[in-house]
């Protein structure tokens, strides 16, 4: 009778390499995580909204993003451009669709001659749909 291992001498030896498929599953991960959040972050220009209680999000399928800062600059989306640039972008996209709504973010310090100015080039550019961006103000703790 003879004692020993009960495995064949030709068994498979330990790995020794490491395993990478939760190492892809985690980048994987992450990668969705960042491809749904990237658009999220559409608006890197700092501004100081105004702040009112009744404003409510607009459910316009199409729009375009237009921002006045404390200086008076124009952005459109967070490029900076001229009022011409700006009158011939609303233009093209007044063509593609004349149901695109602007929305318009303007520093409350900006002053309402300016924002009459941005209006009418917007106007001008063809589109009429404009809603004004605003944060809400919080409700007071009791």
């Amino acid at each position: 009778m003879s004692f020993g291992r009960l495995e064949s001498p030709g068994a498979s030896r330990p790995m020794s390499d490491i395993n990478m498929t939760p190492l892809i599953d985690v980048m994987l991960v992450l990668l969705v995580i960042f491809m749904i959040t990237a658009p999220l972050m559409t608006s890197s220009l700092k501004l100081d909204l105004p702040k009112t209680e009744g404003a409510k999000p607009t459910d316009a399928a199409l729009f375009i993003t237009v921002a006045v800062n404390p200086q008076g600059q124009l952005f459109w989306g967070d490029e900076a451009v001229n009022a011409e640039q700006l009158k011939l972008r609303v233009r093209e996209a007044a063509v593609r669709n004349k149901a695109t709504e602007v929305q318009l973010r303007a520093d409350k310090s900006v002053p309402y001659g300016r924002i009459a100015e941005l209006i009418g080039l917007v106007q001008e550019g063809g589109l009429v749909r404009i809603g004004f961006v605003t944060e809400s103000s919080a409700a007071p703790a009791r």
